[in-house]
């Protein structure tokens, strides 16, 4: 095992052998990956915003639909539902969808769940005499929700929304259960190909380290400067 391995040999730390490995680390950071496609508002943002907008709707139909639908995907635990994908849709389909896309699905379905709530509690923080106000003044439905109601409602969930971006990003190393290489397994591939368990982990874990906790500051900035 690696561990014996690294035992026999004694822990060393080898800067040396990371900066070699930069070079694929960034190849493999180039090569598309399904969970960097959740970036795209066309992607996750879209779907999360047509359940929200079912959530809230008049038509009992559709907000159980969504109610359902997002209380189910909160309640299960994310690397159950890449499995789900992984092996129940084949059985389905009756043809191998891939780990990519497998992946892909899984992610947009599940982080939809969570952004959709996170909208809807942006918005639901609105006080209502806001919209009380609008419609005194003569604007509609939609004229309240665009110049009133989602100005003040997007201010209240930029903190929140990073800090799923912040955990949407460690989720993404949960992807090598089905084989798609990220960054995490391309360090794991050159820390077996190597024999520098210590050095690549560490370097993984200092990069994550340095992602999240900007990430994190910058919540707290923004918290400190939209705080009403």
């Amino acid at each position: 095992m690696w561990f014996d391995r690294t035992l026999e040999r004694g822990v060393s730390f080898d800067l040396e052998q990371r900066y070699d490995n930069i070079p694929e680390f960034i190849q493999d950071l180039k090569k598309p990956n399904p969970t960097y496609l959740l970036d795209d508002p066309k992607v996750t943002k879209n779907k999360s915003q047509v359940l929200f907008w079912q959530l809230l709707s008049g038509f009992w139909i559709l907000s159980l639909v969504s109610s359902t639908y997002v209380n189910f995907f909160r309640s299960m635990p994310l690397i159950l539902v890449i499995f789900w994908f992984y092996f129940l849709v084949p059985l389905i389909l009756g043809q191998p969808v891939g780990g990519y896309y497998s992946v892909l699905i899984a992610f947009v379905l599940f982080e939809a769940a969570y952004y959709c709530e996170i909208i809807r509690a942006g918005i639901q923080s609105v006080s209502k005499g806001q919209v009380y106000a609008g419609q005194a003044v003569g604007l509609n439905y939609f004229q309240n929700m665009c110049y009133i109601v989602l100005p003040q409602a997007f201010r209240n969930m930029i903190p929140v929304l990073l800090t799923q971006a912040i955990i949407l990003f460690q989720d993404t190393s949960l992807v090598y259960v089905v084989g798609v290489k990220d960054f995490l397994v391309s360090a794991d591939l050159v820390a077996n190909r190597e024999n520098r368990i210590f050095e690549m982990f560490t370097t993984v874990a200092c990069v994550y380290l340095i992602i999240c906790l900007s990430g994190s500051l910058l919540i707290r900035k923004l918290q400190m400067r939209y705080a009403l």
